[in-house]
């Protein structure tokens, strides 16, 4: 839900990206592979694999680093979708970035005001009042957003 992240191991890329306007393309790549491993593998189960990204319009640099790349997370078996922040006001959405597991658990990434890793890094929770604010919110934007293919920066 972040216009940008400061993580250290995305700096070089979105710095070349910054430069080139390149962005790793490669499934394969050391960058990539275990992320498109393990969507391939949950995709060949059934799971489905949904991420929304709500994001502030004019878009970041990095937003554009990240849309980019998009297309890999997508062949690979996820389905993403785009939210202009504006036309998220009206929605209850936790403070922080989240995955819903099963729809019984929740993962949230903790991040610093300047968008590097906090401590700790992760939280974890089965408490199903909290997986259900989780659910409603994550639906509630999915609704509103955009298709990948269809959103342009």
């Amino acid at each position: 839900m972040r216009d940008a992240y400061s993580v250290p191991d995305e700096a070089d890329a979105v710095e070349r990206f910054r430069e080139t306007g390149e962005s790793d393309l490669d499934p394969e790549s050391e960058y990539w592979q275990d992320w498109t491993a393990m969507l391939r593998e949950a995709a060949a189960r059934g799971v489905r694999v949904r991420r929304a990204r709500i994001v502030s319009e004019p878009v970041t640099l990095y937003t554009r680093y990240l849309h980019s790349m998009t297309s890999v997370n997508v062949a690979a078996g996820e389905d993403v979708r785009w939210l202009p922040r504006h036309n998220a006001s009206d929605l209850a959405l936790p403070g922080n970035d989240f995955w819903v597991f099963d729809d019984h658990a929740a993962r949230f990434n903790h991040f610093t005001g300047d968008g590097d890793w906090a401590e700790p890094r992760t939280s974890y929770t089965e408490d199903a009042s909290v997986v259900k604010l989780c659910l409603t919110a994550f639906e509630s934007v999915w609704e509103r957003a955009t298709p990948h293919h269809r959103y342009t920066i």
